[in-house]
């Protein structure tokens, strides 16, 4: 499902326009990034919690070359599905 697709099903189920669904959705990935960007986290009940994770810096290797290379640490967005959400990817 792309954008456009989840625009015209949240209009459905919400019985609202579909330029009113997209407003929604639109504020809704707005507030969630700018959260994150704060070090901030999200929880969303029956859904799941969106989190800042560190990640470490590292060695690896340049796969064409196979020269050793430094990955510098960085931080990475992640997500933890709600239980509610697992349980009902589990059973359909």
């Amino acid at each position: 499902m792309n954008k456009k697709e989840l625009v015209a099903a949240i209009a459905e189920k919400a019985e609202i326009k579909k330029v009113d669904a997209e407003v929604a959705l639109n504020a809704i990935v707005e507030v969630i990034s700018n959260e994150l960007s704060n070090g901030g986290e999200v929880a969303l009940s029956g859904l799941g919690k969106f989190e800042v994770r560190e990640r470490a810096a590292r060695s690896g290797r340049n796969p064409q070359t196979g020269e050793a290379i430094s990955i510098p640490a960085t931080k990475a967005v992640g997500f933890k599905a709600a239980k509610a959400l697992k349980d009902a990817v589990k059973n359909s």
